[in-house]
């Protein structure tokens, strides 16, 4: 399921393409030649085309939820090797390099600037189940938020129908849920991948399958990288700070905020039944 890492190809294109709702906008360096085109099906079919005239060519692009799916499955499709970059990482590198104005054609150029001057790893290709976990996930993540808030707003209602209706809201997305939870129960076991992932994260004291699910979806990476990458994919690896004989304190940035949401109430229970967070954090 994974490519591989391999440098450039002295002689490599890199396009950068900064996908938006309506349209993709797409640079290549070290050409500078643009396009645009639009975010649907014609329009990826033109983008591929102008593409493919390279003869070796890498892509990259941020991640942006639903809108850089249909053109990372196009992509794959057409055995085109790309980059899936953090949006956070793309601004941080535009700011170093002095780019601070933000367009979608500036951006366009910054990403294949990006590409071709660190060359990112190749990003991993998911096949549909785990784009599906992906995608249900993000579905269950907005309900709870939601059904939160408005839970929490409840209380500053004083008209019995608005009560009324807050109340059947709730129930809606109550039930809305539980049809997710049951669509990812059914979904895991159909890939062999996301099943023993799931077997394993289960049996860590304090993860349950909802947090085994969430974190197969936020994190489809496991099983591919080591201890240390993948907790600073979360944003749990502690950064130090250094400079000559001054000391700082180290603490943890960044990551994917998901993740550690979702570890958060696991992480307390496991505080008292497992016998290696309990050796830290005794009491």
């Amino acid at each position: 399921m994974a490519q591989t890492c391999a440098k450039l190809e002295s002689n490599a294109v890199v396009v950068g393409i900064d996908v938006s709702k309506d349209h993709f906008d797409a640079a290549q360096y070290p050409s500078g030649d643009l396009i645009q085109t639009s975010n649907d099906t014609k329009g990826l079919r033109t983008l591929l085309q102008w593409i493919g005239r390279q003869r070796a060519v890498h892509v990259v692009f941020e991640a942006t939820g639903p809108f850089h799916r249909q053109l990372e499955s196009h992509l794959a499709k057409a055995s085109i090797p790309f980059s899936r970059i953090n949006p956070r990482h793309a601004r941080k590198f535009a700011e170093a390099t002095g780019k601070l104005a933000k367009t979608n054609r500036v951006d366009a150029v910054m990403l294949a600037r990006m590409g071709a001057l660190l060359e990112p790893r190749t990003s991993e290709i998911w096949n549909e189940q785990q784009s599906a976990l992906q995608e249900l996930a993000a579905a269950r993540r907005n309900l709870i938020r939601d059904s939160t808030a408005r839970l929490n707003s409840q209380q500053n209602l004083q008209l019995s129908l608005l009560k009324r209706l807050k109340r059947y809201r709730l129930r809606q997305m109550e039930a809305q849920i539980a049809a997710i939870d049951q669509a990812i129960s059914e979904l895991i076991p159909t890939d062999g991948s996301l099943s023993r992932k799931r077997a394993i994260l289960v049996s860590i004291p304090g993860i349950g399958e909802a947090t085994a699910a969430m974190l197969i979806a936020d994190i489809p990476e496991l099983g591919t990288l080591e201890n240390g990458q993948v907790a600073a994919l979360a944003g749990l690896a502690p950064v130090t700070r250094q400079s000559g004989k001054w000391q700082g304190k180290s603490f943890i940035r960044g990551g994917r905020i998901h993740v550690r949401n979702a570890l958060y109430m696991p992480a307390l229970v496991a505080m008292r039944h497992n016998p290696d967070l309990q050796s830290i954090y005794p009491g």
